[in-house]
């Protein structure tokens, strides 16, 4: 056919509409064209989902010093794919790529100033692939620790991801709460 060259194009009434082809046609934009949106745009880009965020709504007391123990989760914020259970996210059927994953604990002696580390691991698949940890190295032992993590992981359909935690105390047990475990798929 022909190229069309112009400088503007308007529909014939005002507030009115520009339809560029028809179902199954392509447009092309070549490398090096810059496209500029100072309007609203629709229909572009995508959802960011699978998405879940979730929380303790109830403490976990009484765990022994130095036990891994997985958090669990009473409360979800949101979990757009139903892909979060039993205290655990689990990427579903055709949402594989690359993901976004936050969580953030305290951990807390149950006997005052007791604590003398901390703790928080991410785990997919049921081992540890990274953690956050805090200790304290002088006579002056913790109340608490606050640990929070993120990380960016290529994930499969199927893989899941739980949070553990464990406190180091010199006396009594360590306690979990205010956990929050938040992900989401990152637009690629």
């Amino acid at each position: 056919m022909g190229t069309i060259k112009t400088t503007n194009i308007e529909p014939i009434a005002d507030n009115g509409t520009v339809t560029l082809g028809s179902s199954g046609d392509t447009f092309t934009v070549p490398s090096g064209v810059t496209i500029t949106n100072n309007g609203t745009q629709t229909g572009f880009g995508g959802t960011m989902t699978p998405a879940f965020s979730v929380r303790q709504t109830t403490n976990q007391t009484g765990i022994s010093s130095d036990t891994l123990t997985k958090i669990s989760f009473q409360s979800e914020v949101f979990d757009t794919d139903n892909a979060f259970a039993s205290d655990k996210f689990t990427v579903p059927s055709g949402k594989a790529g690359r993901y976004f994953f936050d969580a953030s604990t305290r951990v807390r002696s149950a006997t005052v100033f007791q604590l003398r580390n901390a703790v928080m691991y991410f785990y997919k698949n049921g081992s540890a692939m990274g953690d956050q940890y805090s200790a304290h190295y002088n006579s002056n032992l913790m109340l608490e620790s606050r640990q929070n993590y993120s990380f960016v992981d290529d994930a499969s359909v199927g893989d899941y991801y739980e949070i553990y935690a464990a406190g180091t105390v010199d006396s009594g047990t360590a306690n979990l709460y205010q956990t929050t475990f938040t992900g989401f798929k990152i637009l690629e």
